[in-house]
């Protein structure tokens, strides 16, 4: 794989089940680079280990008075400096080539679960993290990918020294050949207190990212409240604390250095020193002592890898932990589900889309309102819908520790369309019919007609839904920040996020995009909840007029929305509590109406009094005032 090939056609499917073995199957995935980059090491790395014993015939020719053979050395100087030089070069080339494909790998990976799990994602892992592994992790990751096979290289020429040595000058070779193992070993026990503090730094720095990400994704939240102060003081309360860790990481890290300098020219003082002696004695020529020297010193560059190769493990190691803690995420458990006897079709269109757990039953093109008195029910509701219990499985919702509210989603039926269980459909199918809008949609950066270029079954065009969702004044700001030139506001640029665009212009045009798709199903969570009264009131009746004759969910607990339903369902304790028009519960069921009025229990035991009691009431609360 060279990077003009990237992006992989299929990036496979990762072993992360846990850190270690995320990176080995990353490495297995680049059997022929990472043996392209061995080859040019070998080539580049040969050539440094034969340097020294060129330099010593060079020296025993010159005393030896020999032109020729010094002739011969020379020629044989120039063609390892050419190897030396080419493998050099090529290793770099074929060791970054390593180092990218393998980011990329990982970035297709992330980028494809992302688009799997959807906005569940953020459910289980922080935003925060997530940037983070997309990022800086994935170069650690690229970074150990690209060390192996220098360090493998770095190894063979190590090994042909010491044999090389071992053969040229026996007295000095054996001293060298004991000597250079133990300096290779000598850190290793340091290893372990190094990789605890790299660990514990790459901790701390996650969590920094994680709180810049949240404090940047609320600072119009945190503005209006005058909460930057607060948010950035604990954001140099982290950074500190990621200084702190950087530093005691940093000192291991120096330690280890130190000892992969001192314990090297320990060695070639020792090998100075007995060579002279042998020297003198007459066991050994210049040439032999020469060429010891320059073979120890030689080494001194090789042996830097096994730092390198330590460093990297050490800090692409947490790294891919969490790459594989994200990449182990899985939309629904397989295993968890009864295997159909034979292979699930598509639901025939038309079909009802029920929710065995609660009992919420969506009839066919009908539209529906449903009210939960519990916000975060009605987001899980609204994911469960859409085929993505993500967050039910194996949470701990009811927080008392044992994961019951987890597993009893996951022993609940599936949702049901038209008869057939969402999740065992095929991805791709399921999210074709069943789109869910959660109440924080994205807008990414680009102009409004990318942000309109999504799956859709074209019978809706971005006219009728930027009408239907009230998007007249957005067009209209959208088209004034233009630059000039532009006079067509679907040319217009979005900002990221829409960070420009008010909370009400993104939610509507979050609204307008999702009715342009035309799902079979349309299930929206709060659509209106950022809108003034009046608006909201056109977008209620655009969206039953737009959605006429197709299944659309509303969870919602606005009476405008709510009097323009076909059908409202109250949803309380996690069931079906009553099913009727919006006025009709407002009637007869005080629990509705203490969700969509908002009265307080006061209120509704008043409500409930005949005048008599009402004046006795009102009495007592004189009194008591």
């Amino acid at each position: 794989m060279q990077i003009s090939d990237l992006p992989y056609p299929d990036p496979g499917v990762p072993d992360a089940r846990s850190g270690p073995r995320f990176l080995l199957w990353l490495g297995r995935g680049q059997i022929g680079g990472q043996l392209k980059s061995l080859c040019w090491g070998m080539l580049h790395f040969g050539g440094v280990a034969g340097l020294p014993y060129a330099v010593g015939l060079g020296v025993d020719a010159v005393v030896d008075r020999e032109p020729n053979r010094l002739l011969l050395v020379g020629g044989l100087l120039v063609l390892i400096g050419v190897a030396i030089s080419v493998g050099d070069a090529m290793l770099h080339r074929t060791a970054v080539t390593n180092w990218i494909t393998a980011a990329a790998r990982v970035q297709q990976l992330l980028a494809r679960k992302t688009a799997e799990l959807g906005s569940a994602l953020t459910r289980r892992v922080a935003a925060g993290e997530v940037v983070a592994v997309s990022t800086g992790d994935v170069e650690k990751i690229g970074w150990f990918v690209e060390a192996v096979s220098r360090f493998l290289a770095a190894v063979f020429a190590i090994v042909l020294v010491c044999v090389g040595l071992v053969f040229y000058a026996p007295d000095l070779g054996v001293v060298v050949a004991v000597g250079v193992p133990v300096i290779a070993l000598a850190a290793l026990p340091l290893l372990p207190r190094a990789t605890r503090r790299a660990d514990v730094q790459r901790e701390k720095a996650g969590r920094a990212t994680e709180l810049a990400s949240d404090t940047v994704a609320g600072l119009r939240v945190l503005r209006g409240i005058g909460g930057e102060e607060l948010f950035l003081g604990r954001y140099r309360e982290a950074s500190q604390e990621v200084r702190k860790a950087a530093v005691r990481s940093a000192r291991m890290w120096a330690l280890i250095s130190a000892i992969q300098v001192a314990l090297p020219g320990l060695l070639l003082i020792t090998v100075v020193w007995y060579g002279a002696s042998l020297a003198l004695d007459g066991r050994i020529a210049v040439g032999e002592l020469v060429a010891a020297f320059s073979a120890v010193a030689t080494l001194l560059y090789p042996l830097r890898h096994f730092e390198e190769i330590a460093m990297a493990y050490s800090f692409s190691r947490p790294s891919a932990q969490r790459a594989a803690r994200v990449l182990s995420l899985t939309r629904t458990d397989p295993a968890e589900r009864s295997a159909p006897a034979e292979p699930v079709g598509e639901p025939a269109a038309g079909g009802d889309l029920y929710d065995p757990r609660t009992g919420l039953l969506a009839p066919a093109g009908r539209f529906t309102a449903v009210v939960c008195g519990d916000p975060d029910l009605a987001g899980r509701l609204a994911e469960r819908l859409g085929g993505h219990p993500m967050d039910e499985q194996g949470g701990d919702r009811d927080g008392d520790g044992d994961g019951a509210a987890g597993r009893e989603a996951q022993d609940a039926p599936s949702v049901l369309l038209g008869g057939v269980a969402l999740d065992e459909l095929e991805l791709d199918t399921a999210r074709r019919l069943v789109l869910v809008q959660d109440k924080d949609p994205v807008l990414l950066s680009g102009t409004l007609r990318e942000l309109f270029d999504v799956p859709a079954s074209g019978s809706v065009d971005s006219a009728a839904a930027l009408a239907a969702a009230q998007c007249g004044d957005v067009l209209d700001a959208l088209l004034q920040s233009a630059p000039d030139g532009v006079d067509d506001p679907m040319d217009a640029r979005i900002t990221e996020r829409g960070r420009s665009l008010s909370g009400g212009q993104r939610q509507r045009l979050a609204l307008a995009r999702s009715l342009v798709t035309d799902p079979e199903v349309l299930v929206l969570d709060e659509p209106t909840s950022a809108v003034d009264s009046h608006t909201e009131a056109r977008i209620a009746d655009g969206i039953a007029a737009l959605r006429a004759g197709r299944t659309t969910v509303v969870l919602a607990s606005s009476p405008l929305l709510l009097d323009r339903a076909d059908r409202v369902v109250l949803i309380d304790g996690g069931t079906v509590a009553a099913v009727g028009t919006h006025r009709e519960l407002l009637h007869r069921e005080p629990r509705y109406r203490a969700v969509v009025t908002r009265e307080t229990d006061e209120e509704q035991r008043l409500a409930g009094l005949g005048m008599t009691e009402l004046e006795e009431a009102l009495t007592e609360i004189e009194e008591s005032a």
